[in-house]
């Protein structure tokens, strides 16, 4: 057994009084006394969440556009200036889904994030996919990344930032600001506004207790599990994976499927899959009485057929449980989950579940 590897941000994280586990093969703060209140501080003013346990994958050479164009699903093709994002899922030639990712358009070429626990998979199959291209990849682990999220969470940087505080207010949902070594990017994973910055990793510490002392509140990985959840946010490994095909999971809004002739990694297996029609879909599940929807309940859908909850939790937000579901495709509005070997009525809904804060479905 390998140790854990650890985040720059590791004795701040113990400072701080957390709670640390194995996640991923990294040590990471679970929480820091209270995951109730951590997902309380998000929801309704600003906390930050170590996410240097990511890889950042810096892609350069003359042919990287067109590596990337085959590579992934979405077209990179979209990001018309320096800083845009895109989010796309990065697929096998069978259609299922290596990894759920960001890329950025750079002056360089561009910036990849990919997750933690998918890093060394991820990797060597961007190498095996390299044969032909002129394009080289730089893993940045020079860099930490910090999330800061909640409704406070942009002016609480700014208060820290006064010198890039019009140009990172000026930034749109998904755009990204480079400033020397550091960037920018107004992307999150909670279903609030905010940020997620890249910071070489000796300078990380200090940003991290500058963030402190202007009032953000550092937050673990438990409250980052149900507040994206409740933001009907995929994870990795739990709603998709290499099992499973984008269109299945959700995720068909990040398939760019014009222009007609590029042809990315499992597009043909994709395009088999509508005509044949696609047999699951992605749902939220609402269970407003007790008890408590899991990952790997089984979901009933009378006359239809079964699915599975793929992540569901007890939501701090609505105060009861909600899930998201792999379900057959002919699903309704109602459907039974197999709690302890009670069929239970649960709603079917479209996510998410809370966006800034508020509840948001029917």
């Amino acid at each position: 057994m390998t140790a854990p590897k650890r985040t720059p941000l590791y004795e701040a994280h113990l400072a701080a009084g957390a709670k640390m586990v194995d996640f991923a093969g990294w040590e990471m703060p679970i929480h820091y006394g209270s995951q109730l209140k951590e997902h309380e501080i998000v929801r309704t003013d600003a906390g930050m969440f170590d996410v240097s346990h990511m890889t950042v994958v810096d892609i350069t050479g003359s042919d990287a556009k067109a590596w990337l164009q085959k590579l992934i699903a979405n077209d990179v093709a979209k990001l018309g200036f320096e800083g845009k994002a895109l989010y796309s899922g990065m697929l096998t030639p069978e259609g299922t889904v290596v990894d759920d990712l960001i890329v950025y358009l750079t002056s360089y070429g561009y910036r990849m994030v990919v997750n933690a626990g998918t890093t060394e998979k991820d990797l060597a199959w961007m190498e095996t996919q390299k044969a032909g291209f002129d394009v080289a990849l730089k893993v940045r682990r020079d860099l930490a990344m910090l999330a800061v999220q909640g409704p406070q969470a942009i002016d609480k940087v700014c208060a820290v930032k006064p010198e890039l505080a019009d140009a990172i207010r000026a930034l749109k949902v998904f755009q990204g600001l480079p400033q020397d070594e550091w960037f920018y990017a107004r992307t999150g994973y909670t279903g609030e506004d905010g940020l997620e910055i890249m910071v070489p990793a000796d300078q990380a510490v200090s940003f991290f207790n500058q963030l402190q002392a202007a009032g953000v509140s550092p937050i673990g990985l438990g409250a980052r599990d149900t507040l994206r959840l409740e933001a009907g946010m995929n994870l990795y490994g739990h709603d998709m994976d290499e099992t499973v095909s984008p269109l299945e999971a959700g995720m068909g809004w990040t398939i760019a499927w014009e222009p007609a002739e590029r042809k990315f990694n499992g597009r043909e297996a994709l395009e088999a899959q509508k005509a044949a029609g696609v047999k699951m879909k992605q749902v939220g599940l609402v269970l407003e009485g007790r008890g408590v929807l899991r990952e790997g309940l089984k979901v009933v859908v009378e006359g239809v057929g079964e699915g599975v909850i793929t992540s569901g939790t007890f939501s701090p937000t609505l105060k009861h449980s909600v899930a998201i579901a792999r379900v057959p495709a002919a699903t309704g509005a109602a459907a039974q989950v197999d709690l302890r070997g009670t069929l239970t009525d649960v709603r079917v809904v479209k996510m998410p579940f809370v966006r800034n804060g508020k509840k948001v479905f029917e």
